[in-house]
């Protein structure tokens, strides 16, 4: 049995969701900053394995019109530098606002801490790729 991991990948932050062994809850995990991709692969890389991850899915954010624009090119990109897993990549259309949304509606001041917002960015992206699993 293996879980699975969701990332929101931003130019500053990438927001971490893990599955349970069952494939039906989405937990939101951590964040990470991105100072170099290779401190943040070796990060991603070393909570996977601590949660034994085999697949990952990675946020696409496509524009509302259908076409990819440069942070759609840079989330592959980074995707790619991860080696070793099954990546999979999921349309993360509107995940920041509803996101917002979710942290507000849950009483929580993301305005500190904009990878609270990033951490529940994953989570819907994970639980949008889950729900699409059944």
């Amino acid at each position: 049995m293996y879980k699975i991991m969701a990332l929101d990948v931003g130019t500053k932050r990438i927001g971490i969701a893990i599955s349970d062994f069952l494939h039906v809850i989405a937990n939101g995990h951590s964040y990470i900053n991105r100072t170099s991709d290779k401190e943040a692969v070796d990060k991603i890389l070393k909570i996977a394995k601590e949660n034994r991850v085999e697949k990952i899915i990675v946020g696409l954010p496509i524009n509302m019109d259908g076409t990819k624009g440069f942070q759609a090119d840079n989330c592959v990109e980074f995707a790619n530098k991860i080696e070793g897993f099954d990546i999979t990549f999921e349309d993360e259309r509107l995940t920041s606002d509803t996101a917002e949304e979710n942290l507000r509606a849950k009483k929580i001041d993301f305005k500190k801490d904009k990878g609270l917002v990033d951490v529940e960015s994953a989570c819907i992206i994970l639980e949008q790729y889950l729900a699409r699993l059944k």
